[in-house]
């Protein structure tokens, strides 16, 4: 009889590929579950508070702060834009193929692109309004949930600091290197709070997926890099 501390037969554990697809499945779930409830307008409230809180009281359209804070946080919130984004998995996916790691850069332009297309997916089918509680400091368009500048920095930025640590063997450099992508990510979903054009509720689901996504992909890294160097 095997002792009952003793772990499964190999053949008898779930693949990995099997575990991470159907837990990234119930998040999605989850994540279109309380995109739904939001657009019915559940959650309102808090949503409103926290709008207002970044408002001289009593005046919605003026935002709290000195008069050049507005122009600094457009600019932090261009830090989440496509154009932005998509140059630097540019330079990062270059970079990559001159270190010699084309594995990584392919994964990193992947996780973008995929993400990215998901993440517009989620929005058409939502299909929550932005806030119009506030006035909105800059021009938008598309749907509000989840925020996309808030979910693509989290992509791109989480993915590109994981998907870099085999480049970066000291401990206090990956550490730096992933606390500036945490920063970044932080940054740009707060600018959309600011700037009045998302419900602090898009900003923390795009967090979360994009969170979440980064790590997906980190995990897919791990695995083909533990496959190549069992095979060498």
């Amino acid at each position: 009889m095997h002792p009952a501390h003793e772990a499964p037969p190999a053949s008898r554990r779930i693949p990995w590929p099997i575990l991470a697809a159907a837990g990234f499945a119930l998040f999605l779930l989850a994540l279109l579950w309380f995109g739904h409830e939001l657009a019915e307008g559940d959650g309102a409230t808090i949503d409103r508070a926290i709008m207002l809180a970044m408002r001289v009281p009593n005046h919605p359209l003026q935002p709290i702060g000195p008069a050049w804070l507005l122009s600094a946080v457009r600019d932090v919130t261009a830090l989440g834009s496509t154009t932005v984004l998509s140059f630097i998995v540019l330079v990062a996916a270059i970079f990559l193929g001159l270190a010699g790691r084309m594995r990584t850069a392919f994964l990193v332009v992947g996780a973008s692109l995929l993400g990215s297309v998901a993440v517009e997916t989620i929005r058409s089918f939502i299909a929550r309004p932005r806030p119009q509680l506030t006035g909105q400091l800059m021009e938008v368009n598309s749907a509000s949930f989840p925020s996309g500048h808030a979910a693509i920095s989290a992509i791109v930025y989480l993915t590109l600091a994981t998907l870099l640590f085999p480049v970066l063997p000291d401990r206090r450099i990956r550490a730096f290197v992933l606390m500036v992508a945490l920063v970044l990510t932080f940054s740009v979903g707060l600018s959309r709070l600011y700037l009045g054009v998302h419900w602090p509720s898009d900003v923390l689901a795009g967090w979360a997926f994009g969170g979440v996504w980064a790590m997906l992909w980190w995990r897919i890294e791990l695995e083909l890099l533990s496959r190549a160097q069992a095979r060498a």
